[in-house]
């Protein structure tokens, strides 16, 4: 079994940065599932010295949002990543380090240097977490900057998310490339989160509502349906079933995220994604139409 390396501070990154090659980098926050595992076996593929960093990061979380409830599972996760023979290290970032200026969740009162990405993080999730996205794109930023990795591997899962860091490396002439897999789903078609260990095993079957629908618009689509009836069928389809709250459903450009009304908008594809609350968990999903993110 490959003996794994566990890095808690910067020095300790970079010194052992210093040593290897290639690197591969998997972000996660924890609560490691089989979409973070198959990430890593992307990025084995890619490079001989993988590096998946633990940090459930405080700056994109509200302060009404989950931060104190998500789930830390450091010494299982580690376990599991030992299991896959493919990891040289875990970097378990320290907050003081990451956020020597000290951090908190309302935004107002944070100080320190932050990075946004304009454009690109106001609509879909960022229309219902205003500053999540500014909260991803620094801590991401940070870690390349501690790890400088040759690849950095992000799920589809969060779509957008992939859409502003693609961004950010290109904006601010980063090396690192970013590449996108695909999302990992149960046999039901659920998508894998963190976040599902809140469920009930009814919840999870009333949560496939939003990837049926994501379903049904990509036949809409293949059957060249009016991108504004295509929508208005998949937010029926989820309005049908009464114990899902509907966040939004929407169609917009895969590379700007400009939303896509009109069929002459599709020559990009179109990226159909969407969110739904259950009992107060709220579930992601999309599905890419004729394009790749």
């Amino acid at each position: 079994m490959k003996d794994i390396k566990v890095l808690k501070s910067i020095q300790e990154v970079r010194e052992w940065r210093a040593e290897v090659g290639q690197v591969a980098f998997v972000p996660t926050m924890g609560a490691l599932h089989q979409g973070h595992l198959d990430l890593v076996k992307k990025a084995s593929e890619l490079c001989d010295n993988v590096v998946v960093s633990i940090f459930v990061n405080p700056a994109q979380f509200a302060p009404n949002e989950d931060y104190d409830q998500y789930p830390r599972k450091t010494v299982q996760d580690i376990e599991l990543l030992k299991q896959l023979n493919a990891v040289s290290a875990v970097y378990l970032p320290q907050k003081e380090e990451i956020y020597p200026r000290g951090i908190v969740l309302n935004v107002e009162e944070q100080i320190g240097t932050f990075a946004e990405v304009k454009g690109l993080s106001h609509q879909l999730e960022g229309a219902i977490r205003p500053h999540f996205f500014r909260g991803v794109a620094t801590i991401v930023l940070k870690l390349f900057n501690i790890i400088e990795p040759t690849f950095a591997l992000f799920g589809q899962k969060d779509a957008q998310q992939c859409v502003v860091l693609k961004n950010m490396v290109k904006d601010l002439c980063l090396k690192v490339k970013i590449v996108v897999c695909s999302i990992t789903r149960s046999e039901s078609g659920l998508a894998l989160s963190s976040r599902n260990q809140y469920l009930s095993e009814e919840q999870k079957n009333i949560g496939l509502t939003l990837y049926k629908a994501l379903v049904l618009g990509e036949k809409l689509f293949n059957e060249k349906t009016d991108p504004k009836q295509l929508v208005q069928k998949v937010i029926e389809y989820i309005q049908s079933e009464s114990r899902v709250e509907l966040d939004y459903i929407k169609l917009n450009d895969p590379n700007t995220l400009e939303e896509i009304t009109s069929p002459d908008q599709l020559k990009n594809g179109g990226l159909l994604s969407g969110a739904i609350r259950i009992g107060g968990v709220r579930l992601i999903d999309n599905i890419c139409l004729g394009c790749q993110l």
